[in-house]
């Protein structure tokens, strides 16, 4: 190979593709859009500024009115490109005669908005030029060609995301956690992207679930917070129950988190859903420093599904779980099956406090369920558990045997669970044998077959659920009782009704009449008393 020591230039030929004739220079204007910083060096952002500027400058016949360029936007809508939204705007300001365009791609990938601002600009006498599929918009012919290369591009633009959606898939597969604390209490990213705690935060966050797991409601926790003066991430000292609700559901304090909790649903229009099972999840624990301990979190969560369940089994007010007072949770008539209610007398131009069947209060039959005045109900109460306290051999013994048979129902759900999973593995299995000896003659026979699987899996998926719900419950009897346990340690008699302090050491009252209630604490040891 030999190297030139004379170089000329050959000046290329001028074209002139939109000249008037009448001496009036053209307004042209280019748009650029780059999507990646991946691009090669030919497609770069700067690299099509350039070329466009010189290339405008060069016709006589063209006046240079802009170049529209957006780096790093996506395509798909031209709702977020400044650029190209600004020169829209000028276009209707009739100061563009021509726009020119790599290609359809660079103008828009999705086929609706591409034809729609086409037309547009058509109607405004604006032609735009596609460089790459040679088309030209002042030519009524092309509109269907530029609905055809705008078809590829939005099909290529739906490929790109599927491809980038399985790389992120993948990635939650590898268990790679990508943190997003701006607006989280209690954590910070150092510069290398790491979680660290911090402190003065954390010890909201801890008091938080502390409380809960006490059995306030969240709007009470909200109360104590603003009365504390604590402060939430962007400073404001202004709490709701949903703040409260927030930091009790989110796993990442108990040093986890789940991955893909939402997805986008149409790569065109960006749209995001929160994922309620649409969509796997995935839980990768123990990836940062907790400032919650696991058992604190796991009654929380347990407390929190259950008074989600029981808010949607009919026993709530107002449309919330109530937890004000112990009793409107733990007090039941034995007749109907019916939680008790709170209500006000006026006895005597006094009001008085009185717990009645909520049934009985709505007119439904319950003839036998009595009335108790809230101060003799809550002295009865009162004389049960210090009546227990006395006994307290008893009771500890009655709540360690109860643990040992949860704990062993426990054991027998998981291996249930197990085989369950073990059932969907090798439908899944049989499921991918079909689909892999597909065959036009066995078509008939394929489908029934398939159809059977889908079957059986959904059998197995309800009874999986069933058995997870269990689990949960025997987790949280598990938990209480043993919190049950600590707190009836060393307690000495009361003589104070303790809300908070009840909820936490009984499972259930039960109003058998008058004169006569059943105290059962967690763990199952009971103690009947008189009310006087």
């Amino acid at each position: 190979m030999t190297t030139a020591t004379n170089v000329t230039l050959i000046p290329a030929k001028k074209e002139n593709r939109t000249s008037s004739g009448s001496g009036v220079l053209t307004k042209v204007a280019a748009y650029c859009r780059v999507s990646t910083e991946q691009e090669n060096q030919q497609n770069s952002y700067s690299t099509q500024i350039s070329y466009y500027t010189d290339y405008i400058t060069r016709n006589p016949d063209w006046q240079l009115v802009g170049i529209y360029a957006d780096e790093g936007i996506s395509g798909t809508r031209t709702k977020n490109r400044t650029q190209f939204n600004r020169m829209i705007r000028a276009a209707r300001r009739k100061k563009i005669d021509l726009i020119l365009c790599k290609s359809i791609s660079r103008f828009a990938r999705n086929t609706v908005d591409c034809l729609d601002y086409v037309r547009e600009l058509k109607s405004l006498g604006v032609t735009v030029i596609f460089e790459k599929e040679n088309i030209n918009t002042s030519s009524m012919s092309s509109e269907f060609a530029i609905s055809l290369y705008a078809s590829f591009a939005q099909a290529e633009s739906e490929s790109i995301s599927k491809n980038v959606k399985w790389g992120i898939e993948k990635s939650y597969r590898e268990g790679n956690v990508h943190y997003c604390f701006h607006q989280m209490l209690g954590y910070r990213l150092d510069e290398n992207g790491t979680p660290y705690i911090v402190e003065d935060e954390a010890k909201i966050v801890r008091f938080i679930f502390q409380e809960y797991a006490k059995g306030k409601r969240s709007v009470e926790i909200a109360e104590e917070l603003m009365k504390m003066g604590a402060k939430r991430r962007n400073g404001s000292t202004e709490w709701t129950r949903n703040h409260v609700y927030q930091i009790l559901k989110n796993e990442k304090y108990v040093g986890d988190a789940i991955l893909q909790k939402s997805y986008t649903v149409d790569c065109i229009t960006h749209e995001r859903k929160k994922n309620t099972g649409q969509k796997p999840k995935y839980l990768i624990q123990d990836c940062h420093e907790a400032i919650i301990d696991r058992k604190t979190y796991d009654t929380v969560r347990l407390e929190l599904e259950k008074r989600k369940r029981d808010a949607k089994k009919g026993t709530k007010e107002k449309g919330r779980y109530v937890t004000k007072y112990c009793m409107s949770r733990l007090l039941i008539c034995p007749y109907c099956g019916g939680f008790y209610k709170r209500t006000t007398w006026i006895l005597k131009g006094e009001k008085v406090g009185v717990w009645r069947c909520k049934n009985r209060m709505e007119g439904k039959k319950c003839p036998k369920s009595p009335s108790y005045h809230e101060d003799i109900l809550q002295q009865a109460v009162l004389n049960a558990v210090n009546g227990a306290i006395e006994k307290m051999d008893n009771v500890d013994g009655c709540i360690e045997e109860s643990s040992k048979i949860v704990s062993a129902e426990i054991g027998d759900i998981e291996k249930r669970i197990k085989k369950i999973n073990e059932k969907l593995a090798e439908i899944e299995q049989e499921r991918e044998s079909i689909l892999a000896n597909v065959s036009g003659s066995m078509f008939e026979q394929m489908s029934e077959g398939l159809k059977d699987l889908n079957k059986q899996e959904s059998e197995y998926a309800h009874q999986l659920e069933d058995l997870i719900r269990q689990q949960d419950d025997c987790r949280r009897n598990v938990l209480r009782e043993e919190s049950a346990r600590e707190l009836l340690k060393g307690l000495k008699p009361l003589t104070d009704f303790d809300d908070s302090l009840l909820g936490r050491i009984l499972a259930k009252i039960e109003a058998v009449s008058k004169e006569k209630i059943v105290v059962t604490f967690c763990g199952g040891y009971t103690v009947t008393q008189e009310v006087e």
